[in-house]
């Protein structure tokens, strides 16, 4: 079980790996909110916005995963967008996913999402993905949209799984490979 401990106007939450993270009060929150034990590995995943230490670890992730990635200025620049909302799963210090999502009045368009290839199957994804919702909600966010690879049947079902539909195909939206993209949608 964590503590949670008052310091200078900060809380600190104990971590099983021993480790303290402090955030202002008005973070905690949003913080707990998105806390949960990953059984598989017993470390907390946390859910956190993105912020512009992380776009090193964040980039490379995406290189690792996209034929086209994002750069690491990339990154930076959503990171500080005001109408952008990019957030990542951390555990132990170490960035397991991302996904972004840029608002406008009250339609989201999701960017990304991604999971290192080590930390899936965990339900990480989907972690990202509820986050992304309840984060958007917040700002006004009533639907929410994004394209995928056709071909990508993991993705597909995560999205379908947390409620999104196939609303259309956009053809030879991909390069390298050109491919065309299944949009998507939720209400």
């Amino acid at each position: 079980m964590r503590k949670m401990q008052e310091q200078e106007g900060c809380v600190c939450q104990d971590k099983t790996q021993g480790q303290d993270a402090c955030v202002s009060q008005d973070e905690v929150k949003e913080q707990e909110a998105c806390i949960r034990q990953d059984k598989m590995q017993e470390k907390e995943v946390c859910v956190r916005r993105m912020t512009a230490a992380d776009a090193e670890e964040v980039a490379s992730i995406e290189k690792e995963n996209f034929s086209r990635p994002w750069t690491r200025e990339g990154f930076l620049k959503a990171a500080q967008e005001e109408h952008a909302l990019y957030l990542v799963a951390e555990a132990a210090g170490e960035i397991l996913g991302y996904a972004g999502m840029w608002c406008a009045l009250d339609e989201g368009e999701i960017t990304n999402v991604c999971v290192k290839e080590t930390a899936r199957g965990r339900g990480i994804g989907r972690l990202l993905m509820q986050a992304l919702e309840e984060k958007g909600r917040q700002a006004g966010v009533s639907s929410w949209f994004l394209e995928v690879r056709c071909s990508n049947a993991p993705a597909l079902r995560l999205y379908e799984s947390c409620g999104f539909q196939k609303l259309g195909v956009r053809k030879n939206f991909y390069e390298a490979p050109v491919e065309d993209a299944c949009v998507m949608g939720k209400q």
